[in-house]
């Protein structure tokens, strides 16, 4: 059944709705919950669609929130509530309401989703696109017990990681972390079936993929190793090894639809890791409504922890080898050429030790003259005496005269 409301109010949809359950003879709700989806035109009916076949394991009302500002200022002035209201089989197991806000009405959401909160039960925002940068503090988010985000419709997947963690609120979760659950299961029985000491890790998957990045801050986490982020053409996640004392535990996944687990002393097993559709994370995320600190551990973890490649010291160490080898055979060239030429390399020897003869020559020169020059005057001291002889000779003329 469809009905459709234009320019009506939440008092009129309730009662659309009350009469819509009496016309298919079901009086009673039935349904376990209120899942808001916050999106647009152009994602409404993915989204919906979506909500539509999780409601199959969680019956609940889904209330899809499409604001319409309105582009010319006379389309802003107008405010109007647009209804459409799907019971029965085009709306699953519960009931659907897409609601159409114009004009100032979009700024005040929260007024219009309020009445239509089924009592008593609890409430979940789903943003598939544009999600706030702050979900808790959202108008529509303060009202809900658990809120959903997909970091993979950012235009900075990595980047918006960054920004959950830093607005992280008790009941936040992501849908980049719903999508690793298989392997995250499966690596934990890994361990368990053999316990090894692992030393490090390494996960691969494609580029701007935050599943692959949440991967590896949980493996940090968790086993307190170095972890290794290797970028590769994808789908999604195509392997994680555990390297440890015994041999590398991997999972691979080239494909995205079967996996081959590979452990030390084990033969190799096939494990179903098909890429899930967004109707089955949604309905996964719909079987808690509690805090998951597992993933708030994980999403707190700076991504910068993990340990890219570099691709550039590849070619350096290549050059570097080249540039070894290069050297060695000029050094070979020169050691040939030294070998044929000898005559040079003896003549170089026989220079350089005669200054060195010569120096010492010299210097004991001086030595020598210094000692010759100090007995001389010893030989002319006794010249006074020559003198008084002297003196005495003429003093015998004088006594002779």
């Amino acid at each position: 059944m469809k009905i459709d409301l234009t320019d009506t109010t939440s008092s009129k949809i309730n009662a659309a709705l009350m009469e819509a359950r009496r016309a298919s003879g079901s009086t009673a709700a039935g349904m376990v919950l209120t899942l808001v989806i916050v999106t647009d035109e152009g994602s409404a009916y993915d989204a919906l669609k979506a909500a539509n076949d999780a409601s199959r394991e969680h019956p609940s009302r889904t209330l899809a929130v499409i604001k319409r500002a309105g582009r010319s200022p006379r389309a802003r002035a107008e405010t109007r509530l647009d209804a459409e209201i799907l019971v029965g089989s085009a709306a699953g197991s519960g009931e659907t309401v897409i609601l159409r806000m114009h004009g100032e009405l979009v700024s005040h959401a929260q007024s219009v989703v309020l009445p239509l909160l089924l009592p008593d039960a609890p409430v979940v925002v789903w943003w598939p696109e544009n999600a706030p940068l702050h979900p808790a503090q959202d108008p529509l988010g303060s009202i809900a017990q658990r809120r959903i985000t997909d970091a993979v419709t950012a235009e900075s997947p990595v980047g918006q990681l960054a920004q959950r963690a830093q607005s992280y609120t008790p009941g936040d979760t992501d849908l980049a972390w719903t999508r690793i659950t298989g392997w995250r299961s499966m690596l934990a029985a890994a361990l368990d079936q053999r316990p090894s000491t692992i030393t490090s890790a390494v996960v691969e998957g494609e580029s701007y993929n935050p599943s692959v990045e949440l991967l590896g801050l949980w493996l940090h986490t968790r086993l307190h190793v170095p972890v290794e982020r290797v970028v590769t053409n994808g789908p999604g996640i195509t392997a994680v090894h555990l390297r440890t004392t015994d041999g590398d535990i991997t999972l691979d996944r080239p494909d995205g639809l079967m996996g081959t687990l590979s452990m030390p002393g084990s033969p190799d097993r096939q494990v179903a890791l098909k890429r899930r559709e967004t109707s089955e994370l949604i309905a996964e995320e719909l079987r808690r409504l509690d805090p998951d600190d597992i993933y708030a551990a994980a999403v707190r973890t700076p991504v910068d922890r993990l340990r890219e490649p570099s691709d550039e010291p590849a070619p350096v160490v290549e050059a570097a080898a080249a540039e070894v080898a290069v050297a060695a055979v000029a050094a070979a060239a020169e050691a040939a050429v030294a070998a044929e030429t000898p005559a040079p390399a003896k003549q170089a020897p026989a220079e350089a030790p005669a200054p060195a003869k010569q120096a010492p020559a010299e210097k004991p020169a001086p030595a020598k003259k210094a000692p010759a020059e100090k007995p001389a005057p010893a030989k002319k001291a006794p010249a006074p005496v020559t003198a008084k002889k002297a003196s005495g000779k003429r003093s015998a003329k004088k006594a002779g005269a």
